[in-house]
């Protein structure tokens, strides 16, 4: 998949992040904080935003494994599309050859 594609769908988690409702909201940010923690791991150091779109394109399945594990009495936050997607919007962030929003060449 394009990495443009995979931030858009990365923008639009956050986006449903911000719009959960205030009640589910601390339960998303602990799993959406969690999957952050598992790509630090997987990642290492410094990684570019193609290294983490590779690991995006390989599948979100763990992440939804993590989301259950961490939190199994909030099915809701098993939804890859809010947790995964913020989780990996977010840790662009982090990426060596990303700033201001967008990739640098």
């Amino acid at each position: 998949m394009p990495f443009e594609t995979d931030v858009e769908q990365w923008q639009a988690g956050l986006e449903r992040l911000a719009g959960a409702p205030p009640d589910q909201r601390p339960g998303y940010e602990r799993v959406t904080r969690a999957i952050e923690e598992e790509l630090r791991r997987r990642l290492g150091g410094a990684f570019t935003a193609d290294e983490l779109a590779e690991v995006y394109d390989r599948g979100t399945g763990w992440c939804t494994d993590l989301a259950v594990e961490v939190s199994p009495d909030e099915p809701y936050t098993w939804d890859a599309r809010v947790v995964a997607d913020a989780a990996f919007g977010r840790y662009l962030r982090n990426a060596v050859d990303y700033a201001g929003g967008r990739r640098l060449e």
